[in-house]
């Protein structure tokens, strides 16, 4: 393109544009033109409302009858009936009959198709109702016959479940925990009818089913499995299988089809899953409860990682990996669906329920699920899954691992047991000693003394030797106090280290040897912190006041909520917690009486003390097992305390260092380093001093 060309492409615009300018529309002009406009509105309006007086209706087309009528002769003729949008219709000797309900009013059919009416609104409305509902068993196409049904419940169950199947969607409907009780009821329904719904959504090029709004047929094929069937046109069938095992907690489920490739084509390969539940509550402390419910999931894999939902509060994610399982749980029970082959990808929500509802205080978390699932219409069983619906009970989810050799379920990380070094103490010790003591014992109370004295009696040799350590120190106080004394100045730093150390090494004292045993208790402590509240097994079991060892052991309580202090505190008072506060400032009383005082921290004893305060806050809304546990651990800590000081002596302590003194020292590698460099810092220091005398 020349510049001539551009040139005049250019002028071309000039024009066309200042053309359209000069023939803008004065704003006269247009609010003329907009007179106009409404004027013509308001004449049709007032056709209109002439006609509705007149009695002038919407009508129902002759496809629109001729398409009712194809609806219900291709449905079975036991229920070819039409029953949706408050639209009841059957056909008659070839013609159609029923009626429709709008609002609380009910229209006569005959009414519906007449071409007048005394009331048009209302007839209106109900030619509304009978083309929605149209419209929806048009969208449903082979499917359509299923639309219409009536509810019912199919039960199956054994020893440890009872599932009840219902007709509407062919789901789980209800599921109850046999042997386990909550707070307020004999038995434990882990979610009752309403509370759980999934539906399947298979689709061809132009549709797509949503099995949630159909109804099955119901097969009870023997004692423990039951076939929620549709029959569809052609002589295709789709249906789910329910099969109950055998004393346990698993519900095997199976998508089955026949002649499926004459409605689904071979080129949909995915299915969508979407799940729903509102994750009831089961114990009488919803706060710690809530806490520990949510959405946890496992990626598919040999290690794929078990990983959750935020359980303090709302929480979305959106995932493209592969899962094996996904689960609705909550602290002592969970739903638990596993695939046999995988879920292709998932996006989850889960929101904790609003204080002030009607739901808040029956129910934990309102979650919900959407995942895909690999399909093929040519298949007889083309997905299939296992309900696991029970308790959180570890050797138990343990023991499911054998419903996937490929790889390990990990349906026992559905039990917050910590982080990896806290897990393997739970599980590689205190779960096997405590289940072991479970045998020969049948109060949990007690079980948890004597694994309380059984951890004790392991941790002494580390208890003997941290206390025999912070009496040398103690003893050694004095002539370190002399040492800081002759080496005062910041240039002295080196030397002062140096005799410090020196006093240590020939003393056989450890600035750390407190410390260190201390440390290596830790985290059997935080394992113990992890353990109790999720223990099942304490669950419902009394021990001297306390009703249930997995709560808190009220013995004070109100019903007021006081700012701050509620939500942290609580509105209760729990004794074991409150003992064990008691016994902790005890404790801290009695270690630093025995400690010497350090000028240098003087808030340290004051801060010593908080601690105990700070607990009692902290552990009044958890489990009394784990209050009672510390409650023990503490007494016995102050029992071994004065053991130690009763046949260890400050004068048998002088002696073993006076012996360890005697003893010739082989001088250690950090103590020749520190002595070259303080043999350089003297020397850098004589170097200083000779350039300031130049």
């Amino acid at each position: 393109m020349d510049k001539n060309t551009l040139i005049g492409l250019l002028l071309m615009g000039v024009v066309i544009f200042g053309f359209m300018w000069l023939q803008k529309p004065s704003e006269a002009e247009l609010a003329e033109r907009q007179r106009q406009i409404d004027s013509i509105a308001a004449v049709q309006k007032a056709e209109q409302q002439r006609d509705r007086v007149a009695g002038a209706v919407d009508t129902l087309s002759t496809s629109d009858l001729a398409h009712l009528k194809s609806v219900l002769e291709n449905m079975p003729a036991d229920n070819a009936t039409i029953n949706n949008e408050g639209v009841i219709l059957t056909l008659k000797d070839g013609q159609l009959a029923g009626t429709v309900t709008v609002g609380d009013t009910t229209v006569m059919w005959d009414e519906v198709t007449s071409t007048t009416s005394a009331n048009p609104a209302v007839h209106n409305l109900a030619v509304q109702a009978v083309q929605r509902a149209l419209d929806i068993y048009a969208k449903n196409g082979s499917f359509a016959a299923s639309l219409t049904g009536t509810e019912q419940l199919v039960a199956i169950e054994n020893d440890s479940l009872k599932v009840e199947l219902s007709t509407k969607g062919g789901i789980i409907a209800r599921a109850t925990l046999k042997g386990y009780k909550t707070w307020k009821t004999p038995q434990v329904v882990l979610f009752d009818k309403g509370d759980n719904d999934y539906s399947f959504t298979l689709s061809n090029n132009t549709q797509r089913f949503e099995t949630k709004n159909f109804y099955f047929t119901p097969q009870q094929l023997n004692d423990s499995t039951v076939l929620m069937n549709l029959n569809l046109e052609g002589g295709a069938q789709w249906g789910l299988k329910y099969t109950l095992v055998p004393g346990s907690y698993m519900v095997r489920m199976e998508m089955v089809q026949q002649n499926m490739t004459r409605l689904i084509p071979l080129n949909i390969n995915l299915v969508d899953l979407d799940w729903h539940q509102k994750i009831s509550r089961h114990e009488e402390g919803k706060m710690f409860e809530e806490r520990n419910s949510g959405i946890y999931y496992k990626f598919a894999g040999k290690g794929g990682d078990v990983k959750y939902t935020s359980e303090s509060g709302d929480d979305e994610k959106e995932l493209q990996d592969k899962l094996k399982w996904v689960s609705a749980k909550n602290q002592f029970f969970s739903t638990v669906l596993i695939a046999d082959s995988v879920m292709t990808s998932a996006k989850l929500a889960s929101k904790s329920t609003e204080k002030g509802t009607p739901e808040y205080e029956n129910y934990l978390k309102d979650v919900n699920i959407h995942t895909m699932i690999p399909y093929s219409s040519d298949k007889p069983v083309p997905a299939s899954f296992y309900f696991y619906l029970g308790p959180n009970r570890y050797h138990m989810l343990s023991s499911y691992d054998k419903y996937s050799p490929k790889e390990d379920l990990k349906l026992t990380h559905l039990i917050p047991l910590g982080w990896k070094l806290f897990r393997w103490i739970n599980t590689g010790i205190i779960i096997p000693v405590f289940d072991w003591l479970g045998k020969f014992m049948t109060n949990y109370g007690l079980i948890i003394l004597v694994l309380t004295i059984l951890i004790k009696i392991v941790l002494s040799p580390l208890t003997y030797k941290s206390y025999i350590s912070q009496a040398k120190m103690r003893i050694l106080a004095p002539d370190i106090a002399k040492i800081n004394e002759k080496y005062p100045n910041q240039e002295d730093a080196l030397k002062k280290q140096q005799k410090t150390m020196e006093l240590y090494r020939q003393a056989g004292a450890n600035p750390m040897g407190g410390c260190l045993p201390m440390m290596l208790q830790m985290p059997i402590l935080f394992a113990m912190f992890t353990f109790f509240p999720s223990c099942i097994e304490l669950r419902g079991q009394s021990f001297l006041w306390a009703k249930d060892l997995s709560a808190p052991d009220k013995i004070v309580e109100w019903t007021g909520q006081i700012p701050f202090i509620t939500n942290f505190f609580g509105n209760h008072v729990s004794l074991f917690c409150l003992l064990m506060t008691i016994t902790n400032i005890l404790y801290t009383y009695m270690t630093t009486k025995s400690q010497p005082s350090s000028q240098s921290m003087p808030g340290m004893k004051v801060m010593m003390y908080m601690m105990p305060l700070m607990f009692l806050v902290f552990f009044n809304n958890y489990a009394s097992g784990l209050s009672y546990y510390y409650f023990i651990s503490l007494l016995i800590t102050i029992i071994q305390t004065y053991s130690c000081r009763l046949f260890v002596t400050e004068d048998k302590v002088r002696a073993t260092i006076a012996a360890n003194a005697a003893k010739p020292k082989k001088k250690s590698k950090w103590m020749a380093r520190l002595e070259e460099a303080q043999k350089m810092q003297q020397q850098q220091q004589q170097r200083q001093q000779k350039g300031k005398r130049r």
